[in-house]
């Protein structure tokens, strides 16, 4: 029952979906976030639809784009 802040500095490293207005889904590794929600990831997947449209090694994503940052379970 910790703030949001807590709970997305316990997130960083891990890997996390960030789904935009657009309903784009982004998966990968949450590499650092900025005061604007500003989001960079490693190892990241843009997914459509439930499916794999291109893989990018570093993804930087607006703050204002994104809707949600779920935890993934580790594999």
């Amino acid at each position: 029952s910790g703030s949001p802040t807590d709970f997305l500095k316990g997130v960083v490293g891990k890997r996390v979906v960030v789904r935009l207005t657009s309903g784009v889904d982004y998966r990968g590794v949450l590499s650092c976030l900025d005061g604007y929600m500003n989001i960079a990831l490693e190892q990241t997947e843009e997914h459509v639809n439930g499916r794999v449209i291109n893989r990018y090694g570093d993804a930087f994503i607006r703050g204002n784009n994104g809707v949600l940052i779920p935890s993934q379970p580790e594999p």
